[in-house]
């Protein structure tokens, strides 16, 4: 394959913050950390990656991307990561949904 997918741009405006967010939430680290970019991933060779830069204007719009992830046990997962910072969304989802919508702390009004 000529391309692969070599990592996820996120804008923030706490990158550290969003850094410890997502490592705790995926099990990841840091891999490389300077004052304009934040990397973050399972291990120097495992791809893709997050990459945190920084904003200073807030969000406008949703969001065109978003992060699904999937949890061996959903209730136990939804509710550690709400320990770690994340909240409940509601994006229109009815009650009959079977998968959970939250936001992650630096995104508070819109999903990942």
């Amino acid at each position: 394959m000529a391309l692969r997918f070599y990592q996820l741009a996120v804008d923030a405006h706490d990158l550290p913050a969003q850094a410890r967010f997502w490592c705790a939430v995926l099990d990841w680290r840091v891999l490389y950390k300077d004052e304009h970019e934040i990397v973050i991933g399972a291990d120097e060779t495992a791809l893709p990656g997050i990459c945190f830069l920084p904003v200073p204007d807030g969000k406008a719009v949703k969001n065109r991307l978003h992060i699904d992830l999937t949890p061996d046990d959903q209730a136990a997962e939804v509710e550690r990561v709400i320990g770690l910072g994340a909240r409940r969304a509601d994006v229109g989802q009815t009650s009959e949904a079977t998968w959970v919508v939250l936001t992650d702390p630096d995104t508070p009004d819109y999903p990942f």
